[in-house]
């Protein structure tokens, strides 16, 4: 039984082996290599095609193709590839069970054309392509971005463009930090041209104020070599403006836009009675004539329908041939654009560790919980910003083969107008589980001082100038041949040299600064039969921070800072070739940098404003009725203003010394001396007469 069992089972199987070999026995392959027929080299990529039956293969690296399981039968073959002469083999047989083998031969296909010069062009740094040369030649560890990389990343001015370089990052959406290294540590330039700033906390520029139109490149140097000045030991930003264009250019464009956050909205957070001008130029001066009495004007935010955001550009320029080898021409750039920004969701929120331990719990202040009178800072926080950038740029200059000379106009302003919302609901609710605003039993509410809501209002108007003159020069100098034959020798020197006078300006009148705290209804059982049980009214109150009494909620800031810079540089280039072909060069140079800055500042407020209080629900805005009740406003007596100079002069020396391709020695030296002067301005007196009263106060 096992035997005929075992017999059954291999007469099955091979019944099922012959039946299924049987068709495969009918069909054949085809294989082959293709050849380019120019340079006897495989061809790759080459498409193999049967035009019967439609089957294609693509050739490998090495040329080879194989099309399997083709009928028995005569076919047509169909070489080609782009570039070269199709070709056609007609009559290839397919034999059952065979490997048929037919290899193919393409010729390039060639057009032939009118003979053309090819002349030598100098690329700029505005593709990526030109700076990659850049790279290469610079001694220092160097980043570059261009402007065709920048219009495709949708970069709208330097700060935005330089996250697109790496290593480098922007702190607070305008200064630039390298390596992870701060503003102190990192040179801004414009053209190689230090720029000044009118920042009133740092040295750092603000590059969100450049916009992209105007630039060519941005050059980022992450290394310090001796040729850069003294404040880029962590890293030096130049931005290279746009020069004149070698092809006559005349360039317009314009777009709309719109941010999800802000579209459509009829609660944009801004200002009621004024917002930003079309030119970004707003006089707000200060009314000494109206102190010790109201002030007009909006004190608090208010909302409405949100901006509108477009942009458009304008741009011209030409060069012209004046005789042989010379040529003058200009370049000009106008550029406009208007943004807006919303949020609704922020958090600023702090806790802490009251004990080593404990839980976190939120921060408090102004008192304790066991007292029952203290605030929180729990705060959620709403913002809408509306800001205006604009620019101009002009150039003129003039070249030869071995001389270049050009003069460099540019001024930007911006003028932005943030309101911000900051209100504290969340302490309440915190300390007093299931609190019910509504009912005035709530022991929330009978605890009024305890973590009572709170409200911050801040409207903030900015206007920011940067203003550049500057003429720069280059220079190839004819010089007579020496050197030692085969180790080294001289080429002809280069020099550059600029000289720029730069100014940069803040104008931030009257920042607005409103707080107020809010207490709910709230039940009094009184004292009977003398007072009967009584609800005292939802009441504002007056928000001070840091429980400085002397200070009003309001208060209302004009800033004014100014900061000029008249600024030369020289340096000199001796290149040679040694005896690998390679070059380095000798460097000298010197720099000088004269800064002079300006700071104004002037404060008031509703000073021992302490029995103000408005009636009515945590929905209305005491903002709004504030500045038509009787809260005088006076100066302040803490402002100080101030006059800085900074002058900075240096030398160096440096050379860069190619020992193999691979390896260049660079080396040199820099002394730079720097001298800070400051000069504390007491603000000029200023008098007012109080209310209903006959003599006048000196404020300081």
């Amino acid at each position: 039984m096992v035997k005929l069992h075992g017999i059954g089972a291999f007469l099955t199987a091979l019944l099922t082996v012959l039946s299924v070999s049987s068709p495969a026995q009918q069909v054949g392959s085809i294989r082959g290599t293709v050849y380019d027929k120019d340079f006897d080299a495989a061809l790759p990529a080459a498409q193999v095609q049967i035009a019967e039956t439609g089957q294609q293969a693509q050739a490998s690296d090495e040329g080879n193709y194989m099309l399997p399981d083709i009928q028995e039968g005569r076919y047509t073959l169909i070489f080609s590839k782009d570039g070269y002469a199709r070709q056609v083999r007609t009559d290839v047989v397919v034999s059952p069970g065979r490997m048929t083998e037919v290899d193919a031969q393409l010729s390039g296909d060639f057009v032939e054309m009118e003979e053309f010069v090819v002349q030598e062009v100098q690329i700029g740094g505005a593709s990526e392509t030109a700076l990659l040369d850049i790279r290469m030649a610079s001694p220092a560890l160097m980043d570059s971005i261009s402007a065709d990389l920048m219009s495709k990343a949708g970069a709208s001015d330097a700060a935005s463009a330089l996250r697109l370089v790496s290593g480098a990052t922007v702190q607070d959406g305008k200064y630039a930090v390298i390596r992870g290294l701060p503003d102190r540590y990192v040179n801004s330039q414009m053209n190689s041209v230090r720029l000044p700033t009118a920042d009133p906390d740092k040295r750092a520029v603000q590059l969100d104020q450049f916009p992209s139109a105007m630039i060519e490149s941005i050059q980022v140097s992450k290394t310090f070599t001796p040729d850069q000045q003294g404040d880029a030991s962590g890293g030096a930003v130049n931005l290279l403006l746009k020069t004149i264009p070698d092809e006559p250019i005349l360039k317009v464009g314009g777009s709309y836009s719109y941010n999800t956050n802000v579209k459509n909205r009829d609660d944009f957070l801004g200002e009621k009675s004024r917002g930003v001008r079309y030119w970004g130029k707003d006089a707000r001066d200060i009314p000494f004539n109206d102190l010790g009495e109201n002030w007009g004007g909006d004190v608090g935010v208010h909302r409405g329908e949100a901006p509108t955001d477009y942009k458009w550009s304008l741009s011209a320029g030409r060069k012209f041939n004046l005789a042989d080898n010379v040529r003058v021409g200009g370049f000009s750039s106008l550029f406009y654009e208007r943004d807006s920004s919303f949020y609704n969701d922020g958090i600023d929120r702090k806790y802490w560790v009251e004990e080593p331990g404990a839980e976190m719990t939120p921060q408090y202040g102004q008192g304790t919980p066991l007292q029952e009178d203290f605030k929180t800072s729990l705060f959620d926080v709403t913002k809408g910003s509306e800001e205006v950038k604009w620019g101009f740029l002009g150039v003129l200059g003039i070249e030869t083969d071995r001389h270049a000379l050009s003069f460099t106009y540019m001024q930007t302003r911006s003028a932005e107008n943030t309101a911000t919302l900051a209100e504290d609901t969340n302490g309440k609710e915190y300390y007093y589980e299931g609190y019910q605003v509504d009912d005035p039993k709530d022991p929330g509410n009978q605890a009024r001082s305890a973590a009572p809501y709170l409200r911050t209002e801040t409207l903030q108007y900015t206007e920011r100038m940067t203003e550049t003159k500057q003429l720069h020069g280059k220079h190839q100098l004819p010089f007579p041949e020496f050197g030692v034959e085969g180790i080294l020798t001289s080429l002809d020197p280069e020099v550059d040299w600029g000289i720029a006078r730069s100014a940069s300006e803040l104008y931030q009148p009257d920042k607005r600064q409103f707080g107020s705290m809010w207490w709910a209804d709230s039940y009094n059982k009184g004292f009977l039969p003398y007072v009967p049980p009584f609800t005292a009214p939802a009441t504002h109150l007056p928000y001070k921070p840091a429980a400085n009494f002397t200070l009003g909620n309001l208060q209302r800031i004009w800033k004014e800072i100014a900061e000029e810079s008249d600024q030369y540089f020289w340096n000199v280039k001796f290149p040679f070739e040694q005896w690998s072909n390679d070059e380095g060069y000798l460097k000298f140079g010197v720099f000088k940098d004269k800064v002079k800055r300006q700071y104004n500042q002037d404060s008031f407020s509703n000073f021992n404003d302490n029995t103000a209080k408005y009636r009515g629900d945590w929905d209305e805005l005491w903002s709004e009725k504030f500045p038509e009740e009787d809260h005088s406003i006076t100066e302040a007596e803490i402002d100080v203003d101030y006059v800085g100079e900074q002058n900075i002069s240096a030398w160096y020396y440096m050379a860069d010394v190619p020992i193999v391709p691979w390896l260049n020695i660079i080396g040199g030296a820099r002394h730079e001396d720097t001298d800070l002067t400051i000069i504390n301005d007491p603000e000029e007196e200023v008098t007012w007469v109080p209310p209903n009263s006959v003599g006048s106060v000196k404020l300081n």
